[in-house]
């Protein structure tokens, strides 16, 4: 049990705070119409301190969160390298974030700040690692332009050691440029002019800027496949420096008090596989995570140690005994029903004030009695997913929607149809670890919609271990593992097929505006309702009457939403997560089918 509680607790590693490039106490939230409880707990010493990368952790690292300097930019415009810019900004918070403290958007803008790296880094590589940045990012380091990287949901990142000067501060520029809806880009539901299901965009860095040191051969990347029919897991370590791909890795597999270590060993760049004989497996109910331990190199004397987690957990499509395809989770038929999460935050809008906001959310989704949630165009850093997988939340992935013009994906040029395809490559092996999610969903409604079978297809190559929706709603190309209607506001289904089951991916927007906790005065719903008694009520027999499909085949329920989300008032809670507008204790039995 001791080692379980120390791996889970090097997850959350206090840093040093980012150096700030203007005194602290200058810093101040911008106004904005509404905070959350977390807010107050959010200041330049304290921006988001937390491990942010928790299946593969080293123990050496340093937070570059916090105040950076900060400048609108013009296309074409030299990097400022070293010269103070006229404003500050809260990293990792968007700049048309109240937590940013500038709240207001740009299109194009520069970042600077300098750190020093620590001296007992020295004769290692340094990493620079970018968790997410919307949605253009050029990257100098001490004048030196590393690259230009393109996509706003996935990490990247670069050996800066070359760009280092041998003591002294060092110096990043990033330049950032962001067309929101002007571009063809994955955007989700980020406009210029939020309105309606329309929000406000996600613009700069909005997740965690960190460095870490390596050495010359170091693991770049680790996948942990279970196959749970013959209890074993397929691990596959990718390494940079390694020699051809004869370089040994081993591995140590541990679970619970007590428990007998299994070990593995293997090469970089090959799978290798643990026998888990009497394995614990993942579920909502019962979420066991596996602890594992890779090192890279000789035996007892590494180049490399890091500590993962994974799962035992199969998700299929299996048929029950009056002939219906089945959702089965570990060879089990399983009911999904869970929430539409949109992911936004009315202080933060794509990053959450804290991580134990991000940890709330889940644990209100379970407190709600869901199994699942189907997170829906937009990837969360990696921190929601560690919580998802550690307190047992299944997850439908979105892949983040391109313009939802209507044809706009037939027309979208070659170069945005490829960037499309290379940023959902991206999500599936930046994501594809997490035991929580067992199903990506490829497009939504519509939106940005073009070559979907070919697409499915790829993504079943990419990942055969998890099921594929080609299109959530309105406009499905009989692809994929589901299909996926949407119905509001009461719960209805498509017609049952032979090869693919039938899910509900939207339905509900039961609406009830509380005064107080509002992004605006207006507002609109899908249904208005009159008060919390008759909101939980009705909220009540909707899913009651959603359970009833079933028995006709249904396989999951989507409801919109968890929470409000800026002028949309159909949420469970209100956006500020303050009130609970659906009582929780009425509401779980219904969720979990106990008053069908």
């Amino acid at each position: 049990m001791r080692n379980r509680i120390l791996f889970f607790a090097a997850l959350l590693i206090p840093v040093a705070a980012a150096l700030p490039v203007h005194a602290a106490d200058e810093w101040k939230p911008a106004a904005g119409p509404l905070m959350t409880r977390w807010a107050k707990d959010v200041s330049p010493q304290n921006a988001r301190p937390e491990y942010p990368r928790p299946q593969m952790v080293r123990k050496d690292w340093q937070n570059l969160n916090g105040l950076w300097q900060f400048e609108p930019a013009k296309e074409g415009q030299e990097p400022p390298m070293g010269k103070d810019l006229k404003e500050q900004i809260l990293v990792p918070f968007p700049v048309e974030s109240s937590l940013s403290g500038v709240m207001r958007h740009e299109e194009r803008m520069w970042y600077r700040r300098t750190f020093d790296v620590p001296k007992d880094w020295d004769g290692r590589h340094v990493l620079l690692h970018l968790d997410a940045i919307d949605w253009e990012a050029a990257v100098f380091v001490n004048g030196k332009k590393l690259g230009t990287h393109r996509g706003g949901y996935d990490a990247f990142g670069f050996d800066i050691t070359k760009s280092l000067k041998a003591d002294g501060p060092q110096e990043i520029v990033i330049g950032v440029f962001d067309p929101t809806d002007k571009g063809d880009q994955p955007r989700g539901k980020q406009v210029s002019k939020p309105n309606g299901i329309w929000y406000t965009p996600t613009s700069g860095i909005w997740q965690t800027v960190w460095i870490e040191p390596v050495s010359e051969q170091f693991i770049e990347s680790v996948q942990a496949v279970p196959d749970v029919d013959s209890r074993d897991v397929k691990i596959t370590v990718g390494a940079i420096g390694a020699a051809g791909r004869r370089t040994p890795v081993r591995a140590k597999i541990s679970v619970g008090d007590g428990a007998e270590t299994i070990s593995a060993s293997g090469f970089a760049g090959r799978a290798m596989t643990g026998h888990i004989p009497d394995a614990k497996l993942w579920s909502p109910d019962s979420p066991t995570l596996y602890r594992l331990q890779l090192e890279l190199g000789p035996e007892g004397k590494p180049s490399d140690q890091v500590e993962c987690y994974f799962a035992m957990r199969k998700i299929s499509i299996g048929k029950d005994e009056k002939g219906f395809n089945r959702l089965m989770l570990n060879n089990k038929p399983i009911f999904m029903v869970g929430p539409l999460d949109q992911g936004f935050w009315p202080d933060g809008i794509y990053t959450a004030p804290t991580d134990e906001a991000l940890k709330f959310d889940i644990e209100t989704e379970k407190k709600y009695g869901f199994n699942m949630a189907r997170k829906h165009v937009k990837v969360e850093p990696e921190r929601w997913y560690y919580w998802a997988d550690k307190l047992g939340l299944l997850v439908w992935q979105d892949m983040p929607s391109g313009p939802a013009r209507r044809g706009a994906g037939e027309r979208m040029s070659q170069e945005s149809k490829e960037q499309f395809e290379r940023e959902l490559e991206r999500l599936i092996k930046g994501r594809g670890n997490h035991a929580c999610i067992v199903m990506w969903v490829v497009f939504n409604e519509g939106w940005g919609q073009f070559d979907t079978g070919r697409l499915v297809e790829h993504v079943k190559q990419l990942d055969p271990s998890r099921l594929v929706d080609d299109a959530s709603g309105w406009t499905d190309r009989h692809a994929g593992d589901v299909m996926d209607m949407h119905h509001y506001p009461d719960p209805s289904m498509p017609k049952p097929e032979e090869t693919r089951a039938a899910v509900l991916g939207e339905f509900g927007g039961l609406g009830l505006p509380i005064p107080g906790h509002m992004w605006t005065a207006k507002n609109w719903q899908y249904r208005v309702v009159s008060d919390q008694q008759k909101l939980t009520d009705s909220y009540v027999k909707m899913l009651n009457q959603g359970w009833a499909l079933k028995d006709r085949g249904l396989c999951a329920l989507v409801y919109t939403q968890i929470t409000d989300v800026e002028t949309e008032s159909n949420g469970l809670m209100t956006y500020d997560r303050a009130v609970f507008k659906v009582d929780p204790e009425k509401a779980a039995p219904a969720n979990r089918g106990e008053g069908k």
